[in-house]
């Protein structure tokens, strides 16, 4: 198969995947969701992904028709049929499906859906351009729900502008990009905002955490500044699409390039933790 759509047992090209209208995914984004990349068919990361999938169906009362292990064989099993050895991988549960109402019976059943396309890892030696936005987006971002008009528009608008990236603030505080943890280094130092409600808990995230335990680099979690953003050694992206990348630019002007030695050192720390797993 060149794609793959799967929804509750069926499975066939993406284009041709067709889903109830009374999913309410469909009415009231009432879904989670998460996404990994495969290389020579091997998701990578693939446990801590299910982990907080699996985290989220439960913050949210998901009534869950499959366990974190079936998930994890059914994933698996799904990579293998698409020809392409290098892949995005998406998979979301929404909440059942019944006539639209805001009150969903107790016993609803969750659906399951997944969706995998071919998708190269993207060059390690790019470097982003990042363009500064209010964060106006609700509480709970850290549930990683499939409401994501919010997101669409940031990321949309930057893209259109020439941008890579939103990166999103709130009262001065820098939260996360549209779509990836925004960490910094400074004097040695990195810092990364605390995995509180206002930002998603990401995968890599927790890789770079790992990374810098590993060179003893020392982590401060706690929330940055637009201005500590703007006055950073090294200002870095991550995210389970584009692993971990450095920004030469935030709002038209210069930003890092002070620190690519420890930069490297991170990053090279999480490539290798991706082509390893996929070997």
């Amino acid at each position: 198969m060149k794609t793959l759509g799967y929804y509750n047992g069926k499975i066939s090209e993406l284009e041709e995947m067709q889903v109830p209208m009374l999913d309410r995914a469909c009415y009231f984004g009432d879904g989670i969701y998460d996404t990994a990349l495969a290389c020579n068919h091997k998701v990578f990361a693939i446990d801590v992904h299910l982990d907080r999938f699996f985290d989220n169906a439960k913050l949210l009362d998901f009534n869950m028709p499959i366990t974190k292990e079936e998930m994890k064989t059914l994933l698996l099993d799904l990579v293998n049929k698409v020809d392409d050895p290098d892949l995005f991988v998406y998979w979301q549960a929404s909440r059942g499906t019944a006539l639209r109402s805001h009150i969903y019976p107790e016993d609803m059943i969750a659906n399951i859906w997944v969706m995998i396309w071919p998708k190269k890892l993207q060059d390690k030696e790019k470097t982003l351009r990042l363009v500064s936005k209010e964060d106006t987006r609700k509480r709970h971002n850290h549930i990683k729900t499939i409401n994501l008009l919010p997101a669409v528009q940031y990321a949309t608008n930057a893209y259109r502008s020439g941008y890579d990236e939103s990166v999103l603030y709130r009262n001065n505080k820098v939260s996360e990009g549209s779509s990836s943890n925004i960490s910094i280094l400074k004097d040695g130092i990195f810092y990364t905002a605390p995995c509180d409600e206002n930002i998603l808990p990401g995968i890599i995230r927790k890789y770079l955490l790992q990374a810098c335990h590993y060179h003893k680099i020392p982590v401060v979690e706690e929330a940055f500044s637009l201005e500590d953003l703007k006055n950073a050694d090294e200002i870095i992206i991550s995210s389970s699409t584009r692993l971990c990348l450095r920004a030469h630019e935030l709002d038209e002007k210069p930003a890092g390039g002070k620190d690519i030695e420890t930069f490297k050192k991170l990053q090279d720390y999480i490539f290798d933790k991706f082509y390893e797993a996929c070997k």
